[in-house]
């Protein structure tokens, strides 16, 4: 690790979480300054943002933009084992090869998101960045900090995005939500009494509009927590608590 003043550092590598592509890197330097945390829940699409890294191997680059959309997912984290973890902040800030794992912050200065991808053709900047939410980066980050390694907590389901189709067929009064595809035998969510075609509107007391929106709780949602779900049920809510549970080895 090479810090601005010229200093190297040989890094220690703590823990990583392949599901949301984040690592853990530990340098033992004095003085070094930190940035204060921002809500990366309380940022507004059109609020401006300001993209921090080393792209094309110039050093200490700052670009701006504003945020663009919320909640993306765009399926570019692969993991054989566990579902991945994608609500990304994206942005029209330009990141290049060698910003990701560079800040991304708010007007103020405070820690955003942690950049991480670009929609390309070029497989350069093209509009489109991507950066992972900080409230999702703090939980693993501290976890991985304190236990060197992060053990997700799992509902147990495979999930759809709702669609007209959908709502016809189960006489649904939504139109907003993620559908129980089907139910992971043993998993959390069959032991609370999910069941398929069951849609989730709210989980933890936010709206659940599409997919991206459930993964960015369960994505800092550790096993043994419970994560309060509401469930449209043919056409009425009830309330469901799942206690989460590991991954099974087949995930």
């Amino acid at each position: 690790v090479t810090l601005p003043d010229k200093r190297k550092f040989s890094a220690e590598k703590i823990g990583t979480d392949p599901s949301t592509d984040l690592a853990v890197l530990k340098i033992d330097a004095d003085g070094l300054p930190t940035l204060n945390i921002a809500d990366s829940d309380q940022s507004d699409v059109g609020e401006w943002v300001l993209a921090v890294g080393n792209p094309l191997e110039l050093t200490s680059t700052v670009t701006a933009g504003i945020i663009s959309a919320k909640g993306r997912d765009i399926d570019i984290i692969q993991s054989r084992n566990e579902l991945a973890i994608e609500s990304f902040i994206q942005t029209d800030a330009a990141v290049n090869p060698g910003n990701s794992g560079g800040a991304l912050v708010d007007a103020s200065g405070r820690l955003l998101g942690i950049n991480t991808a670009i929609a390309t053709r070029t497989g350069y900047f093209q509009g489109y960045s991507f950066a992972i939410p900080v409230n999702i980066v703090t939980n693993i980050v501290d976890e991985i900090i304190e236990n060197g390694s992060y053990e997700r907590g799992f509902l147990g389901i495979n999930i759809a995005e709702l669609t007209k189709e959908d709502i016809d067929e189960l006489n649904l009064n939504i139109s907003q939500g993620v559908l129980v595809d089907n139910l992971v035998e043993r998993g959390a969510a069959q032991y609370a009494g999910v069941l398929p075609n069951d849609v989730i509107v709210e989980a933890n007391d936010k709206k659940i509009r599409s997919t991206p929106d459930l993964l960015e709780i369960l994505g800092s949602a550790k096993v043994g927590e419970v994560v309060d779900l509401k469930i449209n049920r043919g056409g009425k809510n009830i309330n469901i608590p799942v206690k989460l549970k590991p991954a099974e080895p087949r995930y």
